[in-house]
């Protein structure tokens, strides 16, 4: 079985989601794990992919790869497959992995599973799980055709680093500068905070806060835990804060190692776009909020109480 595996990179450095996609190819097939770069990334960042399992990385540096366009992108990520002989392709299941698996897998005329959850049962047949009904559920897909696409679900396969160096070698696509779509006139990006799908820990509130003056005290608790701040949706809607923040089904999917919910009631729509971290802490006045069912841990009570006793108790801990 040979595998290939999109390597999505920002500033030179290759995404976390990337590194487990990796993980996970490694899993399914020890040896035979090439990756496929676009854009402008230096030799030396792809080569760690091999601490991480890939033997090869393949790589198109032409400019116009330097910004994403998913139409481009799935023609020049079809084309590797195509040329390396790819049996399973793998995608990360974030914002870049949505847009380019199911063009992908068009092109290659490829069954695809978004969202897995578990390596592949290959006895006798190729199953994938992967959540359901908004994480409440799991199902069990069926791949019968002979090219596969897959996207691994953020946090499900921890980037461990181990040991090696992969080969790097340049890669001419086909595609030219007149398949990109989308023209860049500037790009501005928070240099201050880890994006949310970047995030390891996430302090996140909602209306339970009561207005946008009293988000000082969760930018602190943010801060001292080095934590990402996000937000529900009526938050964003009523311009509290900015919609990039906004964490749910209509928003950004999160899988951090640790999600604070500050006063969110936990509809099911934010659930389904936070149900994949591994520890849910919930901070809310009413005991019948619907989000402590989901909780691992659960603090009922007021969260102008709450929150500062929290950010003092983290103080400490950093001072001891």
């Amino acid at each position: 079985m040979s595998i290939l595996v999109f390597i999505d990179h920002n500033e030179g450095k290759v995404k976390k989601a990337s590194l487990e996609a990796v993980v996970y190819g490694a899993a399914m097939n020890a040896g035979d794990v090439v990756g496929i770069a676009l854009g402008e990334i230096a030799d030396d960042a792809l080569a760690t992919l091999g601490a991480y399992g890939a033997s090869k990385v393949i790589v198109d540096k032409a400019a116009h790869f330097n910004h994403f366009d998913s139409r481009a992108y799935a023609k020049a990520i079809a084309a590797a497959a195509e040329q390396t002989g790819a049996d399973v392709v793998i995608f990360a299941h974030d914002s870049s992995g949505k847009s380019l698996a199911g063009r992908v897998s068009v092109r290659l005329k490829a069954g695809l599973v978004s969202g897995a959850t578990q390596l592949p049962n290959t006895d006798g047949s190729f199953t994938i799980r992967k959540s359901a009904f908004s994480g409440k559920a799991f199902a069990d897909y069926t791949i019968n055709t002979d090219k596969k696409v897959i996207s691994v679900n953020p946090n499900s396969f921890p980037a461990k680093e181990g040991e090696g160096s992969a080969a790097v070698e340049a890669f001419d696509s086909g595609v030219g500068a007149d398949a990109v779509s989308i023209t860049v006139d500037s790009v501005s990006r928070m240099t201050d905070t880890v994006p949310l799908p970047e995030a390891e820990l996430v302090v996140s509130a909602g209306r339970g806060l009561k207005g946008p003056e009293n988000w000082g005290m969760i930018e602190e608790l943010a801060i001292e835990l080095g934590a990402t701040t996000a937000c529900s949706r009526p938050v964003s809607d009523d311009g509290w804060r900015p919609h990039h923040e906004h964490v749910g089904q209509t928003g950004i999917t999160v899988s951090p190692n640790l999600y604070i919910a500050i006063g969110i009631s936990g509809a099911i729509q934010h659930l389904a776009g936070v149900s994949s971290s591994k520890v849910i802490v919930v901070i809310n006045n009413d005991p019948e909020a619907p989000f402590f069912k989901a909780a691992d841990y659960g603090i009922v009570g007021d969260a102008f109480q709450v929150v500062p006793k929290l950010i003092d108790a983290v103080k400490t801990f950093k001072a001891s």
